[in-house]
Parts: C-alpha cells; sequence; structure tokens
C-alpha cells in the first residue's frame, strides 16, 4: 500500500477521503475526535504545496440534501484546527465544487458539502455509483484515501475512485491499518478483548474470529444478558436477542473447548426504568428481577474485569459497558476504561461508542496506546474480512 510519501504532491489537486463524520447537536460539534484525527495528513499535504480538496460523509441523508447533515460546520472547525481558512463547497460535484476546487492556491483547503448528499456515492448500483465516482475524480489529479472509519463500505468516494487517480493511503489508514495488524499477527499475550455495546449480533463476527485468537473475552453492555439468559438465568426487561441464544451457547461451549476464558459480569446494575432518576440498584447477574432492566455491569464486575486486564499485554475494546451517557450507569464503563489506562499493556480503543465515552468521561487520550476512529471497520478488519476501501488503496 503506497502512502502520501509516494506522491508528488507539489501544485496538484489532491482529493482526501476523510473521516469528519462527527456528533453535532444544535449546530455544535460535540466531539471533534475525528477532525482531529485527520489534521496530520491534510497538514502534511499542504506543507508539500498540495492543493487539498478534503470529502467526507455525515451522518445517513439519505442521497438528498438536508441542512440538519450540512458540514458547513466541519469546515469551519476544520479551519480553526489548521489555523488557516477552508474553503466550503454547498455541494459535492456541481458547480459551487468545481469553482473552489479549481480556484485553489498551493497549500489551500477545501472541504466539499456531504457525500451521501448524492444518491451516487452510496448506490449498489455499480454503473451509478461509478458515475458520480467520474465527476468527483474529475475535481482532482491525486487521490489519498485517509477515512478509515468508512473503508468497510462499498462507497463511491471509498471503493471507486481511487481506481481513477494514481493514489495513496494517508497518515491515519496507514497507523490504524499498523495497529490492528499487532491485534492480528504475532500478539503480545496475554490477549484480552472487551466486548460490549448494544446488541450481541453486531459482535458475532468477530467474537467467532477471536475464539481462536484471544486468551480471555470480556462481555458487558447490553449485549451481555443474551449471554446471561443463555445460561438460563432471568434478565427481567433487559435487552434481548432471543434469536441469538443458541449461537452464543454455541460460542461459550467453543470457548471451553479452546481453552479461551469468557469473563462475564457477577453484578448488573438494574432499574425500573431506561432513565437516570429511575431508582435502581446493584444485584447479581443471576438474579435480575423480572420488573427491572440492566443498564450498567456492577461495582464487582468493574473490578473483576479490570483484575482480568491487569495482566494483559495486548487489549482490545469496543464497545460502553452500559448506557454512559447517563451519570448512574457510567461507572462500569469508567472502570473499563480505567483498566486499560492501568494495565501498561497494548491498548486500543475500537472507535465509536468507545472513543466517545473515554472522551466523555474525561479520559486523557494519550492513555491509550490508540483509539480508532472506526469502531466498525476495526470490527471487521478483526472478523477477517476484506474492506474494499483498504483494498483499492492495494492495488
Amino acid at each position: 500500500m503506497r502512502t502520501i510519501d509516494d506522491l508528488d504532491v507539489a501544485g496538484k489537486r489532491v482529493l482526501v477521503r476523510a473521516d469528519l463524520n462527527v456528533p453535532i447537536e444544535d449546530g455544535r460539534i460535540t466531539d471533534d475526535g475525528r477532525i482531529r484525527a485527520g489534521l496530520p495528513t491534510i497538514s502534511t499535504l499542504r506543507e508539500r504545496g498540495a492543493k487539498v480538496i478534503v470529502c467526507a460523509h455525515l451522518g445517513r441523508p439519505k442521497g438528498e440534501p438536508k441542512p440538519e447533515f450540512s458540514l458547513a460546520p466541519v469546515a469551519a472547525r476544520l479551519g480553526e484546527l489548521l489555523g488557516a481558512e477552508v474553503a466550503f463547497a454547498s455541494d459535492v460535484v456541481g458547480e459551487s465544487a468545481r469553482a473552489t476546487a479549481g480556484g485553489l492556491a498551493d497549500g489551500a483547503v477545501a472541504l466539499l458539502e456531504n457525500l451521501r448528499f448524492e444518491p451516487g456515492e452510496t448506490s449498489k448500483d455499480d454503473a451509478e455509483r461509478g458515475a458520480f465516482a467520474d465527476r468527483l475524480a474529475a475535481l482532482a489529479e491525486l487521490y489519498v484515501g485517509d477515512g478509515f472509519g468508512a473503508v468497510h463500505r462499498r462507497h463511491a468516494s471509498v471503493f471507486d475512485v481511487p481506481k481513477r487517480l494514481p493514489h495513496a493511503a494517508g497518515g491515519l489508514i496507514a497507523t490504524e491499518v499498523a495497529v490492528l495488524k499487532r491485534l492480528t499477527e504475532d500478539v503480545a499475550r496475554p490477549y484480552a478483548v472487551v466486548l460490549g455495546g448494544s446488541k450481541v449480533s453486531d459482535k458475532l463476527g468477530v467474537i467467532d474470529n477471536l475464539l481462536g485468537k484471544a486468551d480471555r473475552i470480556l462481555v458487558g453492555g447490553g449485549m451481555v444478558f443474551t449471554f446471561l439468559k443463555a445460561q438460563g438465568h432471568e434478565v427481567g426487561g433487559s435487552l434481548l436477542e432471543e434469536d441469538q441464544l443458541d449461537t452464543v451457547r454455541e460460542y461459550l461451549s467453543r470457548a471451553r473447548e479452546a481453552g479461551v476464558e469468557f469473563v462475564l459480569p457477577v453484578d448488573i446494575v438494574a432499574a425500573t426504568a431506561f432513565a437516570a432518576d429511575a431508582p435502581h440498584d446493584v444485584v447479581p447477574a443471576d438474579a435480575i428481577p423480572a420488573d427491572r432492566l440492566g443498564l450498567d455491569i456492577g461495582p464487582e464486575s468493574g473490578k473483576l474485569f479490570a483484575a482480568r486486564l491487569a495482566d494483559a499485554a495486548t487489549v482490545f475494546w469496543n464497545g460502553p459497558m452500559g448506557v454512559f451517557e447517563m451519570e448512574p450507569y457510567s461507572h462500569g464503563t469508567r472502570a473499563v476504561a480505567q483498566g486499560l489506562v492501568d494495565s501498561g499493556a497494548f491498548t486500543v480503543v475500537g472507535g465509536g461508542d468507545s472513543a466517545a465515552a473515554v472522551r466523555r468521561l474525561g479520559f486523557a487520550e494519550d492513555g491509550f496506546s490508540h483509539i480508532s476512529t472506526g469502531g466498525g471497520a476495526s470490527l471487521e478488519y478483526l472478523e477477517g474480512r476484506a474492506l474494499p476501501g483498504l483494498q483499492a488503496l492495494e492495488d
């Protein structure tokens, strides 16, 4: 895979596919982590005299312009972080985009409007997607893929445009791939994997693949209740995927046979309702009242998980342990994050809600070896699946 060091970018228009899919509330960016992660590549290209045209998506506008999904606030924040004006095109491949891209000086930066305002970006029809890719590629002379959070998507800006322009991987993708290789090739052991989040079905592939690679798998979050139910325990009104019970039982059996330690919570914070101010108590994991729902792992589970991370040499974590956005149910996620920080291991936070949680809970980013920008992409890589965006860059 070529990197930007292999490209002669001086004086050339370089299209950078970045991942700027940040949370925005009332027009204000609440977490600019992904913007900051993309700065090194953009800054390097600027310093080398490129005319940098950044493209990215935001949310799911489903192929039509919607004001609430505009990248205008992102352009403003990107400019603040770069310390330079970022020209903003009000469309993706239209008149504004062509004029903005064509008018850039060496070392200048522009941002196109949300890629997903164009139906061709996400189309499953190769011809429609290709036609949009042609128009997008026409804006530039070179392509740099740096949006790791989108490389598992077969989208025009990720998969088709690199086929139309000389291309290379940006610094962020190069870093993310190097980290993931440390999780899959010649792994330092013990290797612990912490999985949380709401649905066990989202993690089936990674559990299946890691049963032959990890030394221990710790499970929390909403997905844990399917595991507890599979063991015959009452889970009350907790999140449950009935159709995955047999699969979970099979995984637990395979783990025993393979000598992989499965660590489940020993206590649960169970509430009367899904609300921060709902009455809640800590109950044994195998005795959740039928009229309660679990919203976090309990304090003893937090201690248990931290203890099972203490001697690890490698840790991958994806998914919070509870509804961390509500303070009463944030303590399990905090305990796991602190466990990673204290472990001394090579620690990887697998993007998405996990990355948002460590920032929201006030942890310093440098307390972790790596915080990924792509939760879904990381999981699919760990499942052993080929990622279209990486394949396109390797050609």
